[in-house]
């Protein structure tokens, strides 16, 4: 019956780091795990691990790109780092410097003007009954960011260095096409002057040629306001085309992390690789490599042991199945979790 109960306890410990005021955020060793509850008294029997660990940094004023498959945490990364999944398990989240976790709530709410996010659904994440303008605006009230006189001149700038028509603010968002009520998120999210932006999926409920002007949208706006990007995508093509490094999850880790050219151009981990090779190519004539994985992504509550790649993997080893790789660098900046690479790291 002891045997039946037991939890898992959390490993939380982790080595702090130290600020680089390059990197506007540092994560490290970041984890999230959300408690399942069972029997009559609802006690916790297990966790479900969906993001396990996982460490980068990024510079201000670039792109990061965050692909793997569904359910593998992705969004749960970007809202743990903003503060909006609850508290974490474990690990260090640096903005700027200074850990997100440690702010007091008036603390966090001024942090909120720096730190934004954009919704995949822009229908779902727009309140229907306020008209376009209040959407935008409402925050900017809340926070002060401009006098009241100057609010209304200011509401219409945003709207349209975001492709949008002043007019268009006394409208709702049902009155609006797909791609310009992701225009509207957009413009509620710069409206705050913010620094660091977790685009969550943002193009993939929209038409690939709407797609592409969103994509344009982004890139001008973090040109113009030296904005820095976490992009959550399963779109790899999308990936490539905007970010300046890509990191490839799978099951709550970081598998793959490095710049964008390397990553597409030189593949390490058999995971990534899988997903490179399912990328359409404008070619008929193209031979298509595919490499299809067996079988489907483990249960986030249930992982595999070892390399939690190893169930689905065509070059598994023994080693593979009992030992969880550590992260190695193969070139500068191009890490890889991976045993195949173990012995680089001896060299």
């Amino acid at each position: 019956m002891s045997e039946k109960n037991h939890v898992e306890t959390i490993d939380t410990s982790y080595e702090p780091v130290e600020y680089d005021p390059q990197y506007i955020l540092m994560v490290n060793n970041l984890k999230k795990y959300f408690p399942i509850k069972g029997g009559l008294l609802q006690k916790t029997v297990g966790y479900v691990k969906a993001v396990d660990g996982i460490t980068f940094n990024l510079k201000r004023g670039t792109t990061m790109g965050l692909v793997g498959e569904s359910g593998c945490g992705k969004t749960t990364t970007g809202r743990t780092i903003l503060r909006l999944a609850g508290e974490k398990t474990a690990g260090q989240v640096l903005f700027n410097g200074k850990e997100v976790y440690d702010f007091t709530d008036k603390e966090m709410k001024e942090k909120r003007t720096e730190m934004q996010i954009i919704f995949q659904d822009p229908f779902s994440s727009l309140q229907p009954r306020m008209p376009v303008g209040e959407i935008i605006g409402e925050a900017v009230r809340e926070h002060g960011i401009v006098p009241k006189d100057q609010f209304d001149d200011y509401i219409d700038e945003i709207m349209d260095e975001c492709g949008l028509q002043s007019f268009q603010k006394d409208r709702y968002p049902h009155e609006f096409s797909g791609g310009q009520r992701q225009r509207i998120c957009i413009a509620r999210a710069l409206a705050l002057n913010p620094e660091f932006v977790v685009c969550d999926e943002p193009v993939s409920a929209l038409d690939v040629s709407i797609q592409a002007q969103i994509i344009n949208l982004l890139k001008e706006l973090q040109e113009k306001h030296n904005l820095t990007y976490l992009f959550i995508s399963h779109d790899l093509s999308v990936v490539e085309h905007i970010s300046d490094t890509v990191g490839v999850m799978y099951l709550g880790n970081l598998v793959e992390y490095g710049p964008t050219d390397r990553i597409f151009e030189n593949p390490l981990h058999p995971y990534t690789k899988a997903l490179l090779s399912a990328v359409p190519v404008p070619d008929p004539d193209a031979k298509m490599n595919r490499i299809v994985l067996e079988g489907s992504i483990p249960s986030p509550a249930n992982p595999p042991k070892g390399c939690k790649f190893h169930t689905r993997c065509a070059s598994c080893m023994e080693c593979c199945k009992t030992d969880p790789p550590k992260m190695v660098e193969i070139e500068p900046d191009h890490f890889v979790v991976c045993h195949l690479y173990s012995d680089e790291a001896n060299k």
